[in-house]
């Protein structure tokens, strides 16, 4: 073997060791379409599950914790964003945004952009409680109080980061790993900054080699990566393992809406758009008429988050029930082509054993 090969593979097997996998390959939280049943078949495969928590109430983040360690052990991750600063509430171009989202489903009521997220502390203690082997965050950084305790009890810290500059600052509060998303990830953006999270953007394979050079911490690379080519193409650069979202969706066990999942397997490289529309945040969906009529100058602007998820909520639930794609927030990787519809486990294995091929020293 070369000795880039062996560096390669000491450098994945020294995180895979450290995490407890047998692969180094991570389901991507994915708030709303991690059902238990995805974790556990992704962790029965050598991978490591995840939770998409952002949504989930204290009790239900125990329960997802309960019900995929008593079936498949506690290699897993618990993820949840980091609260951004209050939306500025604009009544009259809220009303505008309703009466435009009243063409596309239900009648939009006045209040419907007045919830709030769960309790942000009561998660994170709730995070603790359930003692996964890794908190991952986005859209910011965990304060020192919570990252004394997450590492007290033996938890790693996964700070995502679409920057050189966030990983930096995620390397100088505490970090143990950063997962550096480039700009084809589907979902939502992990921009510390939503005001620059569609202006200063990377590819992943362009973040990953800078971000591995400026920290000296793992790398998990993330965004775009569906198969053994992505895989075996981001551990050359210098990462440690990957992160795979989109690329499970098609799965059974994900047990996304039909149409969605249909979509996905339509949707080629440039059929994706990053997009204010479902949330209020940016993030890469499958291209839908919704989507371009939003993008249209005539339309109104989306309501900042949280208040854009609310006033659309009714939209997407009718939506999801009767199968119609325009209206599904249907979150979709710019790899999100190459998705397989296969059980969970077989598509880890097989996108593992492929990049194995491929990697210095496998002939």
């Amino acid at each position: 073997m070369s000795k880039a090969g062996a560096e390669l593979h000491d450098r994945v097997r020294s995180f895979t060791d450290r995490i407890g996998l047998q692969t180094p390959i991570l389901l991507a939280p994915m708030a709303g379409a991690c059902p238990p049943s995805l974790s556990i078949a992704v962790i029965r495969a050598g991978g490591m599950g995840s939770c998409g928590a952002l949504l989930m109430t204290p009790e239900a983040i125990g329960d997802w914790a309960d019900t995929v360690r008593s079936q498949a052990g506690d290699a897993f991750q618990m993820n949840i964003w980091i609260p951004g600063r209050p939306p500025v509430r604009d009544r009259e171009a809220e009303a505008e945004v309703r009466r435009f989202l009243a063409n596309w489903g239900p009648e939009v009521p006045p209040e419907a952009g007045d919830g709030t997220p769960p309790d942000f502390s009561a998660q994170c203690a709730a995070m603790l409680e359930a003692r996964p082997r890794a908190i991952s965050s986005v859209m910011g950084l965990y304060e020192a109080g919570f990252v004394k305790e997450m590492k007290a009890r033996g938890i790693l810290w996964i700070a995502g980061a679409t920057t050189v500059a966030e990983a930096k600052a995620a390397e100088a509060a505490g970090a143990d790993v950063i997962l550096a998303q480039g700009m084809e990830a589907g979902g939502h953006r992990g921009s510390f900054d939503p005001d620059t999270a569609g202006t200063r953007i990377a590819g992943t394979m362009p973040l990953v080699p800078a971000v591995v050079n400026a920290v000296d911490l793992p790398v998990i690379a993330a965004g775009g990566i569906a198969d053994g080519r992505g895989v075996a193409a981001a551990l050359v650069l210098g990462a440690s393992a990957v992160a795979i979202g989109t690329g499970f969706l098609r799965a059974p066990e994900a047990r996304i809406a039909a149409a969605w999942a249909a979509a996905l397997a339509a949707t080629g490289p440039d059929e994706t758009r990053l997009t204010r529309a479902f949330s209020g945040r940016l993030g890469r969906t499958v291209r839908t008429a919704y989507v371009e009529a939003v993008e249209s100058p005539d339309t109104p602007e989306p309501a900042p988050y949280p208040v854009q998820r609310g006033l659309t909520l009714g939209m997407r639930t009718t939506a999801a029930k009767a199968g119609n794609l325009d209206g599904i927030q249907a979150w979709a990787g710019q790899s999100a082509w190459l998705a397989r519809d296969m059980p969970a486990g077989d598509i880890l294995r097989t996108v593992w054993a492929d990049a194995q091929a491929l990697l210095p020293g496998s002939a």
